[in-house]
């Protein structure tokens, strides 16, 4: 009975992490379409909204639960012998670093400027440099793509690395290509 909660809990974790998100991927692009201080604003806080109130749950849950089903069910340290088991574990590890580093500090600082902007009632050029910065949006246009690849390798089981490493660098090849084609559907932005 043990497993079964854990896996339940597991699959609660990755739904709120999906759709956390999923939230900060459709607020992120709301707030790439606007040219208003204020609807931008909204979208910003969103973004927090559902990171802080629904990914870092999922993911605390994922954590405690999956580390637990590993040391309980698949040896421990042993998993690191199972290629989908380990893969999920790396991408996990990556994506939480990446998420609680450069994606976290990147929308905190971008929270921060967009209050300043709202005390002088216009963008400032601080935000709209901020805005159109590379980096956080590779890696924000990279979560998903990982996520899918995590829930893939779990769903599948591959007993080879095929799958991790094709998976990892499509995931690559869409953020790279999300990173320069979305900013293009805005070029406002650039002009700014």
């Amino acid at each position: 009975m043990i497993y079964e909660l854990l896996k339940l809990a597991h699959i609660i974790g990755a739904v709120l992490i999906g759709a956390g998100l999923i939230g900060v991927w459709l607020s992120d692009l709301r707030s790439r379409q606007s040219r208003e201080l204020v609807r931008f604003s909204e979208s910003v806080r969103n973004i927090a909204v559902f990171y802080d109130g629904v990914v870092v749950p999922g993911a605390i849950v994922l954590l405690i639960s999956g580390t637990w089903l590993i040391v309980e069910f698949y040896g421990g340290w042993n998993f690191i012998s199972i290629p989908w088991l380990a893969g999920m574990v790396f991408l996990f590890v990556f994506e939480f670093i990446e998420g609680n580093t450069i994606t976290r500090i990147y929308f905190m600082r971008l929270r921060r400027l967009t209050q300043e902007a709202l005390k002088i009632s216009e963008f400032t050029p601080e935000l709209e440099k901020a805005r159109a910065e590379n980096v956080p949006a590779f890696t924000h246009f990279l979560d998903l793509p990982m996520l899918f690849l995590i829930i893939t390798l779990g769903a599948l089981k591959p007993d080879n690395w095929s799958m991790f490493i094709v998976g990892s660098l499509t995931a690559i090849v869409l953020a790279v290509a999300l990173t320069l084609f979305i900013p293009r559907l805005y070029p406002w932005m650039a002009n700014q």
